[in-house]
C-alpha cells in the first residue's frame, strides 16, 4: 500500500453474516438475581432482546449502504493500514478537521455529524477527515506493539500531510481528545487550533481555588473511577484474555459495549433515548466484522506500559465543550494550566458520545469555536 491512498468500500461477506447470525442463535445467557437490574452491570433480559432484534431484525446491508455514501479511503502509515472517510464540503474555502473517535466507538459515531459539518453556513463549512483509530474496525488490527496515542498522533498528522492540508483543525473526546493534544502539541505548523469534549487535566503544582461545582464533578470523578473503571483496568492489564471472550461472542461483545453507550450517555438509565438500536448495533458491528475489539483494547495497555503522558502545554487556541454526563469532567482552572483555552461552552445536553447523541448542538460549537481561527 505504501503511502499510497486506496479507494475503500466497506463490504462484509456474506458468510460472515451468516456466522454471526448462527452464534446469536446459539447465545447462552446468565442467570441474573430476581428484581435486580443495571447496578450489577447490564440486564440479562435486555441483552436477550437486544440479540433477538440483532439476529432477526437488523439489516446490516442498509447500514453498510449508509456507510458506503461516505467516502472512505485507506493507506498505510508507519507499517499501520489506516481506514478514513473523508468528506469534503462543496465550500471553496472549506476548513480542514480531523475528527477522532475513542473506545468503544467507530466512525459510525459521526453518520449524522459529518453533513452538518461540511454544508456551507455559518461562515464556516468543513473537509471532515475522520480516521478509524489504529487497531480499531476498519483500520483493522495492528500487529506491532508501540502503538500508543502519540504514535497514533504521528499518524494522524501524518495523514492530513499526505492528504495535502498545510493548515487544519483537530478535534477529539475521549482517545481522540488525547490524540488531538498531542497534535496540537506536536505538528504546530500545521494543527492552527484543536476542540476537545473530554480534556484531561491534573491540579497545578499552585493551588487554585474551586467553586462548587468543580467539586462535584471531582466526586463524580471519584465515584466513577470506583464503580465504572473495572473495563479499562483489564483492557490495560490483560486485553488478549478479554479478547477470547469478545471476540467469539457477539452477545458478549454487545453487553460489553451497549452497557458503556447507556452509561456514559445522557440518556436518563435507558440508552434507547438517545440512541436508536440500529445505531449501537451498527457500533457493535464495526468491531465484530473486522474482529479487532482485543486490538481495540490494546491501547489502554500500550498508553499505560509506554507512559505516555500528556505535553506539559498545549499553546495553540483550543476550544472545550463540557457536556453534562461526561464521565471526566475536570475543573476549568486546572484545564487552563494545561491548554490555552481560548473558547469554553457549558452544554445543555449530552454525554460522552457527543457527536451520536447531540450532533446538532456538538456541530454548532465546532462551528463556533473553529470560525475564530479558521
Amino acid at each position: 500500500m505504501g503511502d499510497t491512498l486506496e479507494r475503500f468500500t466497506i463490504h462484509v461477506d456474506d458468510r460472515v453474516l451468516d456466522d454471526l447470525r448462527a452464534r446469536l442463535a446459539l447465545t447462552r445467557f446468565p442467570d441474573q438475581i430476581a428484581e435486580t437490574g443495571w447496578e450489577y452491570g447490564i440486564p440479562v433480559d435486555y441483552v436477550r432482546d437486544l440479540v433477538g432484534y440483532w439476529r432477526n431484525r437488523y439489516d446490516w446491508r442498509t447500514h453498510e449502504a449508509r456507510l458506503n455514501e461516505l467516502d472512505h479511503f485507506r493507506t498505510e502509515i508507519d507499517g499501520q493500514p489506516i481506514h478514513f472517510v473523508h468528506a469534503r464540503s462543496t465550500a471553496a474555502d472549506a476548513f480542514p478537521l480531523l475528527l477522532t473517535h475513542g473506545w468503544p466507538g467507530s466512525v459510525v459515531e459521526f453518520l449524522d455529524v459529518i453533513p452538518l459539518l461540511t454544508a456551507p453556513g455559518d461562515g464556516i463549512a468543513f473537509d471532515v477527515v475522520a480516521p478509524s483509530l489504529p487497531g480499531y474496525a476498519f483500520s483493522g488490527p495492528t500487529h506491532a506493539r508501540g502503538w500508543d496515542v502519540s504514535r497514533i498522533a504521528c499518524a494522524f498528522a501524518a495523514l492530513m500531510e499526505r492528504l495535502g492540508y498545510e493548515r487544519y483543525g483537530a478535534q477529539g473526546g475521549d482517545w481522540g481528545a488525547q490524540v488531538a493534544t498531542r497534535i496540537g502539541a506536536l505538528d504546530t505548523g500545521h494543527c492552527a487550533a484543536i476542540h476537545l469534549n473530554m480534556p484531561i487535566a491534573n491540579p497545578p503544582a499552585e493551588p487554585v481555588e474551586l467553586g462548587d461545582a468543580d467539586k462535584a464533578d471531582l466526586a463524580a470523578m471519584q465515584r466513577f473511577a470506583r464503580a465504572e473503571s473495572g473495563y479499562a483496568n483489564e483492557q490495560a492489564t490483560k486485553p488478549q484474555t478479554l479478547g477470547v471472550a469478545l471476540n467469539d461472542s457477539p452477545a458478549g461483545l454487545l453487553a460489553w459495549i451497549v452497557e458503556k453507550l447507556r452509561t456514559w450517555s445522557d440518556c436518563d438509565g435507558d440508552p434507547e433515548n438517545v440512541f436508536t438500536r440500529d445505531q449501537m448495533l451498527t457500533n457493535v458491528m464495526a468491531y465484530w466484522v473486522t474482529q479487532t475489539i482485543t486490538s481495540s483494547a490494546r491501547l489502554y495497555w500500550e498508553h499505560q506500559h509506554t507512559r505516555d503522558g500528556q505535553p506539559e502545554y498545549v499553546a495553540v487556541p483550543t476550544g472545550v465543550a463540557r457536556y453534562p454526563k461526561e464521565i471526566l469532567r475536570y475543573p476549568r482552572p486546572w484545564v487552563e494550566h494545561r491548554y490555552n483555552v481560548t473558547h469554553w461552552a457549558e452544554m445543555p445536553r449530552g454525554g460522552h458520545f457527543a457527536a451520536m447523541e447531540q450532533p446538532e448542538l456538538f456541530a454548532g460549537d465546532l462551528r463556533t469555536f473553529f470560525r475564530t481561527v479558521a
